[in-house]
């Protein structure tokens, strides 16, 4: 029984090499494991060449376990069911007792193997699996070369009926934006990463799906000069609303010249010279870019031209806003960088929202915590929505209901729904 004993040891000891070494290697993540072979860890080398092969590994590992779990049972059966039966027979009879003396041998070892062989060295491996798979990386590498004609066998069919499946023979390692968000949603989770950077990351992607209509000053808001102005009109109106750059037209705001900045008024105006748009001195050249654009390509044309301001255009070359880079990052910080009177949410109570019609529905589905406009893929704005479901130019008192929300045209602007009252229905 001593011997047989230390042999079942023996052969825990090698179900719970190969039942951790299985987890780590599974689990061990191949961004983390590059950094560590960037940082001149030469065990993750090994494990990363484990990972590009898992075919190999994986078949190595059954071949160990299905041997091991077989010798423990026949051991186990010799080794203790005489001493159990031998037990048992003091109490019932000799047909009874060797009945039980089998079965509590079997439980005996399976509970072994459970524990010992496979739930725990599991635990451990899910708990930290690049610290585990650098260490069994050696090990297995050497247990893949001594039974590398089984391998070849084994996972020679194991290929052919995954590829007869039309399944991938090794995993994909590709990052998605997906893949990150739920990673930043986890560790704001665990408390490893502020709710504020998870909401950038967040906004990082954002920038990748939103056009510039999303976030834009619309047409009708931009304040413009017209180029024949006289000196007291342009003095007025930068004095009533004051910008930093302004659009210089001719003759309507389709028609734009180009643009002047404040910088350059100001600095005549302090200089004592006169102020005029007739000629070619303040005017500079605008950007002027199409509404179809993301947040992300718009940025790429700032860089490009050394610009942090454009007008958007639609198809027909008619101007339908502006945007400035202002625009682009408070999208990307969020609501952190918006004075209140420029909030497109503004909370009234506990269950209704005073909401612009401006508003992306990315922003309000997580200010509300409410799941995906349907179709969203046609509109990007609330005002959008109800005009989608709808099927026409909303009217005040107008409404439609989603998620337990009801969404309530309130002002109406030019044909332009201004405002929207947002209300939690009772459940």
């Amino acid at each position: 029984m001593l011997e047989n004993t230390l042999i079942i040891l023996l052969l825990i000891l090698a179900s719970a090499f190969c039942s951790i070494s299985e987890i780590s290697l599974a689990a061990a993540r191949k961004l983390k494991l590059e950094q560590l072979r960037d940082e001149g860890e030469a065990r993750a080398v090994a494990v990363l060449a484990l990972q590009n092969q898992p075919g190999h590994f994986f078949t190595a590992i059954q071949i160990g376990l299905n041997a091991v779990a077989i010798l423990a049972g026949v051991l186990g059966e010799e080794a203790y069911a005489p001493a159990f039966s031998s037990l048992f027979g003091q109490l019932v009879a000799p047909e009874t007792a060797d009945l039980l003396g089998s079965l509590s041998s079997f439980l005996l070892v399976t509970a072994a193997f459970i524990l010992i062989a496979d739930l725990i060295p599991k635990r451990i491996a899910i708990a930290a699996p690049e610290r585990i798979a650098l260490r069994i990386a050696g090990p297995m590498l050497f247990s893949l070369k001594v039974l590398t004609p089984l391998i070849w066998a084994f996972n020679g069919i194991a290929t052919r009926v995954i590829a007869l499946l039309g399944l991938p023979a090794t995993r994909p390692e590709d990052v998605t934006p997906e893949d990150i968000v739920a990673m930043a949603n986890a560790g704001a989770e665990a408390g490893v990463v502020a709710r504020q950077e998870r909401q950038m990351i967040e906004n990082v992607f954002e920038l990748e799906i939103r056009t510039a209509p999303s976030t834009m000053t619309a047409r009708e808001n931009i304040v413009w000069l017209e180029r024949q102005d006289s000196e007291e009109t342009i003095r007025a109106r930068i004095s009533a609303e004051p910008h930093a750059k302004f659009p210089v037209c001719r003759g309507g705001i389709d028609h734009v010249i180009g643009y002047v900045d404040s910088k350059d008024i100001l600095s005549r105006l302090l200089n004592g010279e006169a102020l005029s748009l007739r000629g070619d001195g303040l005017l500079r050249n605008v950007l002027v870019l199409p509404e179809t654009l993301t947040l992300a390509e718009i940025i790429e044309q700032f860089k490009a031209m050394r610009e942090d301001f454009a007008l958007i255009t639609n198809e027909y070359g008619l101007i339908v806003g502006l945007i400035t880079l202002n625009d682009v990052t408070s999208t990307l910080m969020g609501n952190s960088m918006l004075a209140p009177a420029d909030e497109q949410i503004i909370q009234r109570d506990a269950n209704s929202w005073l909401v612009d019609g401006l508003t992306p529905v990315g922003d309000l589905e997580l200010a509300l915590n409410i799941e995906p406009f349907p179709d969203d893929d046609q509109f990007e704005t609330i005002a959008g929505f109800l005009m989608y479901v709808l099927r026409k130019v909303p009217r005040p008192t107008d409404s439609v209901v989603h998620a337990g929300y009801k969404f309530e045209v309130i002002d109406i602007d030019n044909h332009k729904i201004d405002q929207l009252l947002v209300t939690r229905l009772d459940s």
